[in-house]
């Protein structure tokens, strides 16, 4: 019997290796910006999100605090939190696995962003929040199926607070602001419509999938997928070994990413690749660098190579570049490669 609790494991996932080191690069480093995953219907979007959530492993947060705050880290920590440490007061610890907390493409912004009481405000001279969906999310990743199908008010709204790490709610001269530290995860079918190029430009990536095309690829797929539903604690079972690899894997990257560094020669080359490749702003070279320490933490490294940075260049930079109405905005990677190669040797 199939046991529902029984995610489908990450690593049984085959193909589709950009989508899937994209998800990884933003559980690192959360504070990359999120990805935007693009791709027809079946290609295993969301059960990637879910089964990523699966693989983590447990944390540590306090008991009760609706935001789950970290109790080891103070700069994260929501103001209850932090005003129970400043009188002393012990916080109560308990594990707990991260979640997936979607959002309905119906939701308002206060039921995404919570909402005050001013009334309990201006009679008590104390703030009452109701908490939203960006409070469920601290911690957690934050799922939108159909991204491109939200109003683009709440898409900024999002996007503002992924990059933050907060969220501030403001009304009628009432101020809240509580940690919204999330992982955020847009899919979108591009066939319904696309977001405008000033949000695309705010997902730290973008990664298109597709259908596998090889016959044995899509033949695995299947043979997976079934022997999945006949005995879904069995196959579990069957990929341990490489879900807790995968789980060391990423908590030394975790543990790394702190003491990654990186040359001027390193600044030197995204930001030529940026000029290059004609993106608009700074956030395509910010973004290049952020991911390519990742990268470069996730393969065990302190140092950010060339080769990181070719990585990073192809997951921040496609879905930025200037394009015309009828222009696919084709990416070429042969002139990114030589704009590396030319300021190396340089």
């Amino acid at each position: 019997m199939k046991n529902a609790k029984t995610v489908y494991p990450f690593t049984a996932i085959v193909g589709q290796e950009k989508m899937k080191k994209a998800l990884i690069l933003n559980v690192i480093n959360p504070l990359l910006g999120g990805v935007l995953i693009k791709g027809e219907k079946g290609t295993a979007k969301s059960t990637a999100v879910r089964a990523l959530a699966e693989l983590l492993p447990e944390r540590t947060q306090v008991e009760g605090c609706i935001f789950g705050c970290d109790p080891y880290d103070k700069s994260g920590m929501c103001i209850t939190c932090l005003k129970k440490l400043e009188v002393n007061v012990k916080l109560n610890e308990v594990k707990g696995k991260m979640k997936v907390v979607d959002l309905p493409i119906s939701a308002t912004e206060d039921r995404v962003v919570g909402t005050l009481d001013i009334e309990y405000a201006i009679k008590k001279g104390e703030k009452k929040f109701e908490p939203g969906i960006l409070a469920q999310a601290n911690r957690n990743i934050l799922y939108v199926d159909e991204v491109n199908l939200l109003d683009d008010h709440i898409v900024d709204v999002l996007l503002d607070s992924a990059a933050m790490g907060v969220n501030t709610i403001e009304r009628e001269g009432v101020s809240f602001s509580h940690p919204a530290r999330f992982i955020l995860v847009g899919t979108m079918n591009p066939e319904e419509g696309d977001l405008r190029p000033q949000l695309l430009d705010r997902f730290c990536m973008v990664v298109n999938v597709t259908g596998e095309r090889e016959s044995e690829k899509r033949m695995e797929v299947i043979k997976n997928r079934l022997e999945f539903e006949k005995d879904s604690e069995a196959f579990a079972k069957k990929w341990k070994s490489k879900q807790q690899e995968l789980r060391n894997r990423i908590k030394k990257a975790q543990e790394l990413l702190h003491e990654v560094t990186y040359d001027d020669s390193i600044l030197e080359m995204a930001a030529r690749t940026s000029i290059e490749m004609e993106v608009d702003g700074h956030r395509a070279d910010i973004a290049m660098i952020k991911t390519a320490m990742t990268i470069a933490a996730f393969n065990g490294r302190n140092k950010v190579l060339n080769s990181d940075l070719l990585e990073a260049a192809e997951l921040v930079l496609p879905h930025r570049m200037r394009r015309t109405p009828f222009e696919e905005g084709i990416f070429n990677m042969s002139r990114v490669e030589n704009v590396i190669g030319q300021t190396h040797q340089g």
